[in-house]
């Protein structure tokens, strides 16, 4: 019975909702449409609008209006001359620009700065003005803030790029709003509905056609005529709609309403005209723009088309009213109906029952009774407790109200004070002096020009404020963006070069490859051979910048150094110049890898230094080495040091001036070490080059200082070494005159090089101590050592090591004293053990040693095991080692020169004897 009479309500319900359509179109509900604009309220804003810009040229030339509008997909701000034209006119590229205004200028007037151009443009008030300004700001620093590839939808271009993005975003704004507020939107200057304004009306209409782009200017022109002609010709709405209304002007501020995405089945399941009337002219517009991504929400080309839609909407409105009403009432006669319905079935069914269910059903009744008495009573307690709760409510509202009223009262006491005072100040700046003779309204036009002036004034500094906010902003998001495109280019830079470093050593390995496969061979006269040649041939022809792509180098591998020495040792034989690429390529391989991780923190800490004063600090920078934008600076402080108490004002001149005078007897063998001085340097190579002469006024110069010394052959490479890093003459003599005169033992130099032949043999020792199986191994194979390594401490490596290991090496030695030779000889040795240890012919180890220290490639290692490995290292142990050997050696050399003495007596007091069969030089120059 209970499911019958369901039935026959649910028949009604029905046949009343489906009368509902005949009474009217159907519409949304109230909360829905709200809720609809509140999505798109939410929805990102466009930013567009028109705008003044300023170009053109000759008798065109001023403010032009435009049409501006931001691209979300290319990230660029393109301008056409209307909204509704079809293809812009261009494009200002926003990744490098930055934004100016000028307080100084017209009202609303800003520019946009690119590499390229300075775009002028003026926008309605200032308030547009800086409203363009932010948004642009932002939209700058959403572009380098976001992956290279735009979404795919406009309104995904946050959602896109992730939280991290929109997050970084809300921080940036927050920066911003320290320097300047926020400003809020402009209504109808900017976004969607300023495209419903008309065009901003122009002087003249010429002036406003840009001839620069009259291509574009005509497309466009044409593409409005036929767009006009297709909205006149065709109709999406009911016959009525063409005739516009006279009494309605058109709404510029009223945006087009959403159409219904899913309609309530319990109004309507049919769509409404509204809804296919802007539906249409949604897929109209679409047809129409699909050049913009800007006008996908249903703006139309023709004016007339628009007036017709917001007629419409009007009429929409009024009948979205009506229809509320009637729904209203459609309602309540429905709950009527099924009320006396419910009442008819419950009284039918009480009629038909029996006694038993009558009773039953009073019973259930009764039930019902009780239950809604008790949630009476519930209810009636919930709106106790809500009383008392809205009378405490009441009474704090009270009592703030009070409070509120003694803040306004005391604020009313502090105003009126204040205006007080102001008027009394005022008074007395206003006041005239007592001047009886001028007249009264002069006083009056002199006051008010005073406040006039006032007023520019303060409208001036308020102008400069906003500048000076705005500017402050624009520099600090300008630094951040530059800050943080330094930071992707030094990544790269960094990738590049440990990239660059990875494919030399891949070349290198490949000529080590190659070099061992020729050793192998040998000359064997085949194919192989010939191919072998030839792959060495282009291997040695090859260079780094053939394999840059697009040209970029990136960082070659050059023919000379920082200091002009060859960065390939130019040798003659063929396997040497092979084995000098594979040099050049694990230098540069090993200066590319330790360039960020090792040379940058250390340029970094040499930069912070300061002042140089010997501490454990400087030791081991110097250690770790000198920056060649700090060296020339360390090393005259080192001299300095050094020197400070054999130098005197004038002194290099003085002795100068004495070679010019008198020749010294060293000057014939200065000449002929001048022209054997760093055959590899190309700045005593070349003939224009001016260092050759520095060197010989040098070496001059200390033959007079020194004269027990005079020359000695190293002190060239000696003295070249400090010119070409201090690049001063008199440094470098200063520097030379360190090093023999303080820095090395005094008999260093001399004749007898006494003090050189002792450091061989402690040399000797050290070397016995620290590498015992090199020593055991160079002694089975009966090699001396000293043949190479005298030179080695002669000129402090000066022709043995790499400039850039050299260098680091005279850092120390300047600072530390000889202790620093001992280290880096036994740290050579170390670092080539191996290396000599394979080889087993005394020949071949004496060719090997000849030119082994070239090979020598990674500065960074060498030092560590210079000043780590070989320790301890004390110099105590130095200095008792040096006159052991020194005892030693003197008696020898006595004895030397005794035998010497001896040899040259006899032979004095011996007659030279003259052979029989010749004839003496007296006898035939007396015959001629």
């Amino acid at each position: 019975m209970e499911g019958a009479q369901e039935n026959r309500a649910e028949s009604s319900s029905s046949v009343l909702r489906s009368e509902e359509p005949a009474r009217g179109p159907e519409v949304l509900p109230p909360e829905e449409s709200e809720s609809c604009s509140r999505s798109l309220e939410a929805a990102p804003k466009k930013l567009c609008g028109y705008l003044n810009k300023f170009g053109g040229k000759g008798p065109i030339r001023g403010w032009k209006s435009r049409w501006f509008f931001y691209d979300e997909k290319k990230r660029r701000l393109y301008y056409s001359r209307t909204a509704q034209d079809a293809n812009p006119l261009d494009s200002i590229d926003l990744s490098s620009a930055v934004f100016d205004c000028k307080a100084d200028a017209e009202e609303g007037t800003f520019e946009i700065k690119t590499p390229s151009r300075i775009i002028t443009l003026k926008a309605a008030t200032k308030q547009v003005m800086l409203y363009w300004l932010q948004q642009l700001q932002m939209k700058r620093w959403e572009f380098h803030n976001s992956p290279p590839a735009p979404p795919v939808a406009p309104d995904a271009t946050l959602a896109g790029n992730g939280p991290a993005l929109r997050l970084e975003l809300e921080q940036e704004e927050v920066e911003l709003e320290e320097f300047l507020c926020p400003v809020q939107t402009p209504p109808g200057l900017v976004g969607v509905a300023a495209a419903l304004q008309p065009v901003p009306a122009m002087p003249l209409a010429l002036q406003n056609i840009s001839l620069k782009h009259l291509g574009t200017e005509i497309q466009n022109t044409m593409y409005n005529i036929r767009g006009n002609r297709q909205a006149s010709g065709t109709g999406h709405g009911p016959p009525g709609e063409d005739s516009p209304l006279s009494g309605e002007p058109p709404r510029a501020e009223q945006p087009l309403p959403s159409d219904p995405s899913t309609p309530d089945p319990a109004d309507s399941p049919k769509p409404t005209p509204k809804s296919s009337l802007t539906a249409n002219l949604l897929q109209k517009a679409k047809r129409q723009n699909n050049t913009f991504p800007l006008f996908a929400e249903g703006l139309t080309r023709n004016r007339t088309a628009q007036e017709k839609v917001l007629a419409l909407e009007q009429q929409v409105l009024m009948l979205t009213k009506e229809l509320k009403s009637q729904k209203e009432l459609v309602r309540i006669l429905h709950k009527a109906l099924e009320a006396a319905q419910q009442e008819k079935r419950a009284s039918s069914a009480y009629l038909a029952a029996e006694d038993k269910d009558r009773l039953e059903l009073v019973r259930h009744q009764v039930r019902q009774i009780a239950e809604l008495g008790r949630r009476l009573e519930a209810l009636e307690r919930e709106r106790e407790s809500l009383a008392q709760t809205a009378s405490l409510q009441e009474q704090q509202v009270r009592e703030l109200q009070q409070h509120v009223q003694l803040l306004m009262d005391k604020n009313q006491a502090k105003q009126q004070v204040i205006c007080k005072l102001s008027e009394q100040v005022t008074q007395t700046f206003m006041r005239p002096p007592p001047q009886p003779s001028v007249p009264s309204g002069t006083a009056d036009r002199d006051v008010l020009s005073q406040q006039e002036k006032m007023e520019h004034l303060k409208d001036d500094i308020e102008a400069y404020r906003t500048q000076n906010r705005f500017l402050n902003s624009e520099i600090h998001q300008v630094t951040k963006i530059w800050r943080r495109v330094a930071e992707k280019e030094r990544a790269l830079l960094m990738k590049c070069a440990y990239l660059q470093a990875k494919n030399c050593q891949v070349e290198s390995k490949y000529l080590a490859g190659l070099r061992r496969l020729q050793e192998t061979m040998g000359s064997e006269a085949n194919d192989c051979s010939e191919l072998l040649r030839q792959l060495i041939q282009e291997a040695l022809q090859w260079e780094a910048r053939e394999a840059s792509a697009e040209g970029v180098e990136l960082s070659p591998i050059s023919e000379y150094d920082e200091y002009g020495f060859l960065t390939v040792p130019n040798y003659e034989m063929e396997d040497l110049k092979l084995l000098a690429k594979i040099q050049a390529l694990e230098v540069h391989s090993h200066h590319l890898l330790a360039h960020e991780a090792v040379e940058r923190p250390l340029r970094e800490r040499w930069a912070a230094l300061g002042d140089l004063t010997p501490s454990v600090e400087l030791k081991q920078l110097l250690r770790a080495g000198v920056p060649r934008e700090h060296r020339p600076r360390v090393w005259r402080w080192l001299v300095h040091l050094r020197v400070q108490h054999l130098w005197s004002p004038g002194r290099y001149q003085e002795l100068l001036s004495r070679g010019q005078v008198h020749e010294h007897p060293a000057a014939r063998q200065i000449e002929l070490d001048l022209n054997r001085t760093f055959p590899n340097n190309k700045h005593f190579t070349c003939p224009a080059s001016s260092y050759p002469d520095k060197l010989r006024r040098v070496l001059l110069a200390f033959s007079w200082q020194n004269p027990t010394i005079g020359y000695c052959q190293g002190l060239n490479r000696l003295a070249a070494i400090a010119l070409l890093v201090l690049e001063e003459e008199e440094c470098a003599f200063w520097c030379l005159v360190a090093i023999v005169e303080t820095i090395m033992p005094a008999d260093y130099y001399s004749k007898t090089l006494t003090s050189s032949q002792v450091d061989q043999r402690v040399l000797q020792d050290l070397l016995s101590e620290k590498l015992p199986r090199l020593m055991a191994h160079l002694a089975q194979h009966r090699v001396d050592l000293s043949f190479i390594t005298f030179n080695w401490f002669l000129v402090v490596f000066a022709d043995s090591l790499i400039s850039n290991i050299l260098l680091r090496v005279w850092d120390a030695f300047l600072y530390e004293g000889i202790k620093v030779v001992f280290r880096y000889a036994l740290a050579i040795f170390k670092y080539n053990e191996e290396e000599i240890l394979r080889l087993h012919d005394g020949l071949e180890i004496y060719q090997y040693l000849r030119f082994f220290t070239k090979t020598i490639c990674n500065s960074q290692k060498l030092m560590n095991i210079a000043f780590n490995d070989m320790n301890p290292f004390p110099m105590k142990q130095l200095r008792q080692l040096r006159m052991a050997h020194r005892e030693r050696l003197e008696p020898e050399l006595r004895e030397l020169e005794r035998l010497k003495a001896e040899y040259l007596e006899t032979r004095n007091s011996q007659a030279p004897a003259v052979p029989e069969d010749c004839a003496s030089e007296d006898e035939v120059e007396g015959e001629a």
